[in-house]
């Protein structure tokens, strides 16, 4: 099939590249000519495991290619992808304006009866919205819901071997339905990936979905809490936990609070979706304030221990939110940086991924370095912070960290240390919800 992805940023650009993959013709279209420009030079905006090499391959194949004109992308294809951003408004809600300018660019410009895809994550009624400014296109617009469910460094195997693919279409749209299940067919050769249901369903689906697993984290890292203060450890209440087959074990893990491009957005957008229709998702609200508390546990641990922070150098391991991606955004190292910055301390930090987007975001500030060497990092540190658990950082040389440091205060965001026994190598070890040994 011909297909066309609108957007070439983190799910426009994974999309289109597994889709070439399996043997479809794909261009990705974007508007803004740097990025079109480095991705025909094979330099990709993000880091996703895997990708770089995948894009090299189909590209060479000619089956992936890229364009700045998305106008005259769109012409000629079978399929249309939206994978525009919606950031989010100052109340919570989607802006949408990248989406809506997409979709009246594809009734103007496209030569033949086309299926739109909404892979952008939108609110509830943006599919009915979109039909709307498409129904007096020349040739027929079929639009369909079809949010994605990528997680950020596991992206590409997620689409090739998807939990499930969730496809809304409005009652009665053969058409539709074929197109789509005939493009998603090489992905669900072992048994039926698509859930069908109405547009509507399917855009609520994705905020559910998200604010679900959030609701997880920020239960847990409460549970955290009541164990650090009644001698409990979370690492067994969540083995004790998880092994109910009804609960399960993912996404029990106590932290420093979840971060990322989605789950914060999207729990704040679906308690805006509930509000506008007059029903307050008090679960969606709770998970979000929880996270905004929790973010500050790393911050608050330093300060109790070190009490204040003027002049402490703080170490800090882990800028990106999560291991195997180099994003930043809303990541808990970031509160604690600009926290102890505040508080007048002094930052090194290390990231293998992550850290030339961390330079960025910090060039000019003061008493902040970003190192390329977590030792070097350490050195002379009061205190050495764990926040993403790189591999690198799982089983680190302690006692080459021990030389450095300058005091021996160690605290793990997430709890990967907490059975190594660093107490008896010298360090004063801070968990989350932990026994440290």
């Amino acid at each position: 099939m011909k297909i066309c992805v609108v957007g070439s940023g983190y799910v426009g650009l994974v999309t289109g590249t597994c889709f070439s993959e399996i043997g479809n013709h794909v261009i990705c279209a974007d508007l803004a000519k740097d990025k079109i420009d480095n991705l025909n030079k094979g330099i990709l905006p993000i880091y996703e495991p895997g990708l770089e090499e995948m894009v090299k391959r189909n590209a060479e194949k000619k089956r992936l290619t890229f364009s700045a004109n998305p106008n005259e992308a769109v012409k000629g294809v079978d399929v249309i992808f939206v994978a525009v951003g919606t950031p989010s408004r100052s109340d919570g809600g989607a802006h949408l304006g990248y989406v809506d300018a997409v979709a009246q660019m594809v009734a103007d410009n496209i030569t033949k009866e086309v299926v739109l895809v909404l892979k952008s994550t939108v609110p509830v009624k943006t599919n009915s919205r979109i039909r709307n400014i498409v129904k007096d296109a020349k040739f027929k617009v079929h639009v369909v819901s079809n949010p994605e469910f990528l997680k950020e460094g596991e992206a590409v195997a997620d689409f090739m071997r998807p939990d499930r693919i969730v496809v809304g279409i409005v009652d009665g749209d053969q058409y539709a339905q074929d197109v789509m299940q005939r493009l998603y067919h090489p992905v669900s050769l072992n048994h039926e990936k698509i859930v069908l249901m109405n547009p509507e369903s399917a855009e609520l689906t994705k905020y559910v979905a998200n604010t679900m697993l959030a609701m997880r984290i920020s239960f847990m890292n409460e549970v955290s809490t009541l164990c650090e203060k009644v001698g409990a450890d979370v690492h067994s209440v969540r083995h004790g936990v998880g092994s109910d087959a009804r609960i399960g074990t993912r996404f029990l893990y106590a932290g420093p609070g979840y971060g990322g491009s989605c789950f914060p957005k999207d729990v704040s957008a679906l308690v805006h979706t509930g509000r506008d229709n007059d029903v307050e998702i008090d679960l969606a609200v709770a998970t979000d304030r929880v996270n905004q508390r929790q973010k500050g546990v790393l911050v608050r641990k330093l300060r109790k221990k070190l009490g204040d922070l003027r002049g402490k150098k703080i170490c800090i391991w882990g800028i990106a939110f999560k291991p195997k991606t180099d994003d930043i955004r809303e990541s808990p190292s970031l509160t604690l940086i600009d926290a102890v910055l505040a508080d007048g301390g002094i930052i090194a930090a290390h990231d293998p991924i992550a850290a030339d987007n961390a330079r960025n975001l910090y060039k000019g500030k003061s008493n902040i370095s970003i190192v390329d060497d977590e030792y070097e990092a350490a050195k002379d540190a009061d205190a050495v912070v764990l926040v993403t658990e790189w591999r690198p950082y799982q089983s680190p040389d302690f006692e080459k960290l021990k030389e450095v440091m300058k005091q021996h205060f160690i605290v793990d965001g997430r709890n990967i240390w907490s059975t190594y026994h660093l107490k008896q190598l010298g360090f004063d070890y801070e968990g989350i919800g932990v026994i440290g040994k």
